[in-house]
Order: structure tokens, then C-alpha cells, then sequence
């Protein structure tokens, strides 16, 4: 796979301080999880196609958006933000994860990478919204959990007007039926559900959006415990 072509068809052009922003990203990626569980994906290309690549695609659905603030939920490694903080300065990025030592991680890449639009925060997403509660233009997650779940820690964090991305594999559509009823209660309301597959792969990729259309009940969302064991 050749990466500058797959992004210029997303029409991302990579600079070459970029270009070296994503291969020192690989390398510490790859140091770090020799002792720190990161990604069972090590493979050069791999990394590149099946982490950044993958994680690039979602400026299909934020192409046409001037400045705006991203809250991305349950990073991990920094995907889908910290590739997209790279390529796009429009993008205001803050990180949450509840494992401090991949926060740890996050804000020693960032610092190495000499990315000054983005930022790794401590905390669980329930907590987070008491604080910035309908706060963000986009929010984000990939790989964390089902739809049904998500919904509940994203949409409160999720200005009225703004969406939720979440990046999915196949299933995805099957997760939207299932958390139907949990967008209605939260206030939001499907826009568009966009679908790709990556270069060499025929496993189809999707990526659902979701616009706040009003404001999310103050009871929600609940504790972390009661969303994943009774989901709305």
C-alpha cells in the first residue's frame, strides 16, 4: 500500500514533516508496546493501513468543517485523533481514556511529535461530562464498545448541533438498530452512515453518524457499571 496516494484520495497531501510525524509515531508506538499492550498490530503497513489509514477516513464526514473542537473517547493508542491532528490544523483535539498509562503514552508522543492541537486527559467519560457537558463539535470513538453503550458516554459531551462519529467494522449497522432507542432518549438522530473498505481488504468498514438534535437529559449519562449492564 502506498500511504501518500491512499490519503491524497481523501485528499490529505503530506508535507515532509508530516511524513515524519507519522513514521516517529510507528516507531514509538512499536517501542512502547514492547511493554505497555497497545495494539496487536505491529506490522509496518499494517499499522499504517489498518491504524492511520483507517483512522484518516474519517475526514469523509469532517471535510466541509472550518475550525472545530473533537473529543475523542476511549482513545487507546490516539486513534482515530492523533492522526488527524497531524494532518488537519482545523481540529481542536482533547483525548480521554480511563487508563492513566495510556494517557501517560499519548502525552509523551504528542510532546515528541510536536502536535500543538491536541491534548490527553485522565478521566472517565461519565465524569468528563459533568464537566464539559455539551461542550464539543465532534465526538469520537473507535473500537471501544457497542453503539448502544456509546451513545450514552459520547452524545452528553456532544454540542446540540454537533455529531457523534463512531467507527465501525461490518457490524455497525446491526449496532445502529440495536441503540435506536438510545439515540432518540439522548438526543440524537442518524445523519448519515458511511462505508468503506481498506486497500487490500474486503471486510467493509463503517463510519455512522449521528447529530445532536436537542439536549441529553440531565440524568444521563449513568454510571459507567449501569450503562454496560442495562443499556437504554
Amino acid at each position: 500500500m502506498n500511504f501518500h496516494n491512499e490519503l491524497e484520495k481523501l485528499g490529505i497531501v503530506l508535507d515532509e514533516r508530516k511524513t515524519k510525524q507519522f513514521e516517529e509515531y510507528y516507531q514509538r508506538l512499536i517501542e512502547v508496546n514492547q511493554v505497555m499492550n497497545l495494539t496487536a498490530i505491529t506490522e509496518k503497513d499494517e499499522v499504517y493501513r489498518k491504524h492511520f489509514l483507517d483512522s484518516l477516513e474519517i475526514i469523509r464526514v469532517l471535510d466541509n468543517k472550518d475550525k472545530y473542537t473533537l473529543c475523542d473517547v476511549g482513545s487507546g493508542a490516539g486513534f482515530p485523533s492523533v492522526p488527524l491532528a497531524i494532518v488537519s490544523e482545523k481540529v481542536e483535539v482533547t483525548i480521554i481514556d480511563a487508563l492513566n498509562k495510556r494517557i501517560n503514552f499519548l502525552n509523551d508522543l504528542i510532546q515528541k511529535l510536536s502536535v500543538s492541537n491536541v491534548k490527553a486527559i485522565h478521566a472517565r467519560a461519565e465524569d468528563f461530562a459533568k464537566e464539559k457537558r455539551e461542550h464539543f463539535d465532534v465526538v469520537t470513538a473507535r473500537a471501544v464498545a457497542r453503539l448502544n453503550v456509546l451513545v450514552e458516554l459520547c452524545l452528553p459531551l456532544t454540542k446540540v448541533g454537533g455529531i457523534f462519529v463512531a467507527m465501525k467494522g461490518s457490524s455497525g449497522k446491526e449496532e445502529l438498530l440495536e441503540a435506536q432507542k438510545a439515540i432518540d432518549q439522548l438526543g440524537g438522530k442518524v445523519q448519515s452512515i458511511v462505508e468503506f473498505t481498506l486497500p487490500d481488504e474486503e471486510d467493509q468498514r463503517q463510519i455512522l453518524v449521528i447529530q445532536k438534535i436537542k439536549s441529553t437529559p440531565a440524568k444521563f449519562p449513568r454510571n459507567f457499571n449501569k450503562i454496560k449492564e442495562c443499556p437504554l
